[in-house]
C-alpha cells in the first residue's frame, strides 16, 4: 500500500483529507492533539484503512527527525506529503504584533515546513508528490503574522516545485475555497458560515488534483 504524510492531520482539512486519502494509502497522521488522532485513526479503521499516528509538534525539530527516520526504517520511502499544518495567529495591526505571535508563526509556518522540505525529499524521491495550499493573506489588513508567514511559505514550495521539474518529486500547490474551520473561526468571528465549503466536500474536489498523475 502507498503512504501519505499528512502535516496537520488532527482536524480541520487535514483530518478530512487523511480520511479521503486512507482509501488507498496507509497514512501517517501528524498533529499536536492526541486525542483529535486517536479520533481520526477510528474513521480510517472504521473504513477500512490504516494508519499510523505520530502525536507531535513540527516545529520540535529532532521529533520531525525521528519521525522522517522512523518512516524510512518502516516503509523505505514516502509515496505523499500533504501539508496543512499550520499557525493562525491573532488578527492585530502591524504595529501591535506581539513578538511571541510572531516567532510562533514563523517557527510553525515557515521554519518547520523548511526544515521537513529537506528531511522529506529523499523518502519521496523522484515518484513521490508533496502538496500544499495556498492561502493569499499576505498584505490584507491585520493579517501580517499570519499573511507574511503563509505567504513565505508558499514562495518557499513554489521556488522547490520550480528547482524539481526536471527531476522530481512533483510539488503541487492546491488552492482551497473558503472553509468553516478553527482556524477561520478566530479570523472571522460571528461570520455566517453556511456559505463556506463542507470541510469533507472539500476534501474530496481536491482529491483528484492531489492524486492526479498527470
Amino acid at each position: 500500500m502507498k503512504t501519505a504524510l499528512i502535516t496537520g492531520a488532527s482536524r480541520g482539512l487535514g483530518a478530512a483529507l487523511a480520511l479521503a486519502l486512507a482509501r488507498t494509502h496507509h497514512i501517517i497522521a501528524v498533529g499536536r492533539t492526541t486525542g483529535a488522532l486517536e479520533e481520526l485513526d477510528d474513521r480510517i479503521k472504521a473504513a477500512g484503512g490504516q494508519s499510523t499516528l505520530a502525536p507531535m509538534d513540527i516545529s520540535t525539530d529532532p521529533a520531525m527527525q525521528t519521525l522522517c527516520r522512523s518512516i524510512f526504517d518502516r516503509w523505505g520511502s514516502l509515496d505523499l506529503w500533504v501539508h496543512t499544518a499550520i499557525h493562525g495567529a491573532p488578527l492585530a495591526p502591524a504595529s501591535h504584533i506581539a513578538e511571541k505571535d510572531f516567532d510562533k508563526s514563523v517557527a510553525i509556518n515557515l521554519t518547520a515546513t523548511s526544515r521537513l522540505i529537506s528531511y522529506v525529499t529523499p523518502l519521496l524521491g523522484e515518484k513521490g508528490r508533496a502538496v500544499f495550499f495556498d492561502d493569499p493573506q499576505a498584505g490584507n489588513p491585520f493579517f501580517g503574522s499570519y499573511g507574511a508567514t503563509k505567504g513565505a511559505q508558499i514562495a518557499l514550495a513554489r521556488s522547490w516545485q520550480a528547482e524539481l521539474v526536471k527531476t522530481g518529486p512533483d510539488v503541487r500547490i492546491l488552492s482551497p475555497k473558503p472553509m468553516p474551520t478553527g482556524t477561520r473561526a478566530r479570523f472571522y468571528p460571528g461570520e455566517d458560515r453556511a456559505p463556506l465549503a463542507d470541510i469533507r466536500a472539500e476534501a474530496a474536489r481536491l482529491l483528484p488534483e492531489i492524486l492526479d498523475p498527470a
